[in-house]
């Protein structure tokens, strides 16, 4: 699940950058090492480009984060932009993982877990991440090879 509003609500915000929307989008922390390091991740294990990404620090991550009504400052998620809605910590990381397929697609058991266990050992990790991976001073800036996918 994730935050709550209608499918594609963010196309009717005009603060909301226009987006191709056409295939499920990653807004993730650029400057948190294990974010950054999911981000590479998603893009080596899926050769077929299914996914776009975007920095949350960007002008359209901090639109959606805004949009949803997630914090655009402090960015304890990832989100996931999926067929015009978004879901946010253990059910992006799911959904995620199920839209890579294959093997990856069992971490989408991720989604048996008691919701309220799942998000506070989600959250636990999330406040912690700088200090438990690292920040960098920059966002990733993304190999040439990423030009098709980011946003």
């Amino acid at each position: 699940m994730g935050p709550k509003r209608l499918q594609y609500s963010y196309r009717d915000d005009p603060q909301v950058p226009v987006f191709a929307d056409n295939k499920p989008l990653i807004v993730f922390d650029g400057v948190c090492v294990l974010c950054s390091g999911f981000a590479r991740f998603v893009v080596n294990h899926d050769p077929g480009g299914r996914f776009r990404l975007t920095t949350a620090q960007s002008p359209l991550g901090q639109a959606l984060y805004r949009h949803f009504d997630l914090d655009p400052l402090d960015f304890e998620t990832n989100l996931l932009i999926a067929d015009g809605r978004a879901s946010t910590k253990l059910d992006a990381f799911a959904g995620i993982m199920d839209r890579l397929g294959g093997r990856w697609r069992l971490a989408k058991l991720a989604r048996i877990t008691p919701r309220p266990i799942g998000n506070w050992l989600y959250d636990r990790i999330a406040r912690n991440r700088y200090q438990l991976f690292g920040r960098t001073e920059t966002c990733m800036v993304p190999p040439s090879d990423w030009a098709e996918r980011v946003l």
